[in-house]
C-alpha cells in the first residue's frame, strides 16, 4: 500500500437482505423497546434474498471516500475462502486498495442476515475473532477512519492509538461501534482523546457516557463527549437532524428532506459520517461538510445496502449548491 488519501479500520462482513412482508412490527414504547414478530414454528415466506459484499461501518466509508474521489484503502480481516476473496475482488472494482486485507486460513468470513421489513432492518450478526495484527508500518495517509470491530481486540486497539499518536499530522475519525463503546470510554480515552472529528448517535452518545436514555439534551451530550478530548463532536439525531460541537459552538442541521420515501435505511449512518470527515477533514467548513453527508445519506435509503446509492463529490456539490 502507498500512502493513501484516506484509510478505513474495522470488519468487514456478507449481508443477505431477506425482503419480509409476513410480519409485523411490537412497540412497547420508545423504538428501542420494539420487536420484529414472525409466527413461531411456522415455515415463514420471504419475499427476496440479496447478498451483498464488502460491507460494514469501515468498509462502507472506504467505498464513500473512493467514489469522493479520494485514494483509498482498507485494513481489515476475513476468512480465506469465496466469501473473502468475492469481498477482495469487490474492493477492486470500487478502486479501494486491499494490501492490507488480510485472509485466514480455517477461519470463516463474516455472514451477516439482515431482516428487512418495511423501510428498516434487524440484523443478525456474528463476528468470527480473528487473530487480528494491526500493521504498524502503515504508509501515513491524510485520513484514518475507524470504526466497528468484534470483541477481543483490545491490544489492536491499543496498537491503533500508538499508530495515530506517532502519527499526529493525520486526522482521525473515530465512529465507535458496539463493541468499542462496551470496552468505555476510559479504555478507549487514548483514542477519544486523539480523535479530530467523533461522530455517534444519540442513543450511542447516552451509552457512552452513562447516563439514562431519559437525558436527551443534544447540546448536554455534545458536552459531555468534548469532555472526553475529541476536537469536533457531531451527534445525529435521527429526523431531529445532527448537531456538531467544534470550537465551543453548536451546529444543527436538520435532516434532509428527500422528496422520494426511502427504500431501506442501512448505512445512512455510515453515509454521513464517512462524508462528513471527507469534505471536513480535505479543508470543507463543518456544517457545509455535515451538508453533504446528509444529502449522501439521503440517497443511501434509495436503495438496498450501504454503498449502491453513495455519491460522487460532483455530484453532491452539485446538489448542496443547488438544491431542488
Amino acid at each position: 500500500m502507498t500512502n493513501q488519501d484516506f484509510v478505513a479500520i474495522g470488519d468487514t462482513v456478507v449481508d443477505d437482505f431477506i425482503r419480509l412482508s409476513d410480519a409485523r412490527v411490537v412497540c412497547k414504547g420508545e423504538k428501542e423497546d420494539c420487536e420484529l414478530c414472525v409466527r413461531f414454528g411456522d415455515k415463514v415466506p420471504f419475499d427476496s434474498s440479496t447478498i451483498l459484499y464488502g460491507v460494514g461501518n469501515a468498509a462502507n466509508a472506504a467505498v464513500a471516500a473512493a467514489r469522493l474521489g479520494l485514494s483509498a484503502g482498507f485494513v481489515t480481516n476475513v476468512g480465506k475462502d469465496l466469501n473473502g476473496d468475492k469481498i477482495v475482488e469487490y474492493f477492486k472494482t470500487e478502486h479501494v486498495d486491499t494490501s492490507h486485507i488480510t485472509q485466514h486460513d480455517g477461519a470463516p468470513t463474516n455472514y451477516h442476515y439482515v431482516l428487512w421489513y418495511d423501510d428498516d432492518r434487524t440484523i443478525l450478526i456474528n463476528h468470527f475473532v480473528y487473530q487480528y495484527r494491526f500493521p504498524m508500518d502503515l504508509p501515513e495517509p491524510k485520513i484514518i477512519y475507524f470504526s466497528s470491530i468484534a470483541g477481543g481486540t483490545e491490544a489492536y486497539h491499543d496498537d491503533v492509538a500508538t499508530y495515530l499518536e506517532q502519527h499526529p499530522n493525520v486526522f482521525f475519525c473515530f465512529q465507535p461501534g458496539t463493541f468499542q463503546i462496551k470496552l468505555g470510554a476510559e479504555r478507549l480515552g487514548r483514542l477519544y482523546v486523539r480523535a479530530n472529528l467523533l461522530v455517534v448517535n444519540k442513543e450511542e452518545a447516552q451509552r457512552i457516557l452513562g447516563v439514562p436514555n431519559t437525558q436527551d439534551d443534544v447540546p448536554t451530550l455534545l458536552a459531555g463527549l468534548s469532555a472526553l478530548g475529541s476536537k469536533v463532536v457531531i451527534i445525529s439525531d435521527d429526523v431531529r437532524g445532527a448537531y456538531a460541537l467544534e470550537n465551543g459552538a453548536v451546529i444543527h442541521l436538520d435532516m434532509y428532506k428527500d422528496k422520494k420515501p426511502p427504500i431501506e435505511k442501512t448505512g445512512a449512518g455510515d453515509a454521513f459520517t464517512s462524508t462528513t470527515a471527507v469534505y471536513y477533514a480535505t479543508g470543507t467548513p463543518l456544517k457545509d461538510a455535515m451538508l453533504r453527508g446528509m444529502i449522501n445519506a439521503a440517497h443511501v435509503v434509495q436503495d438496498i445496502g450501504a454503498q449502491r446509492g453513495l455519491q460522487t463529490r460532483a455530484a453532491l456539490d452539485a446538489q448542496a449548491t443547488n438544491p431542488a
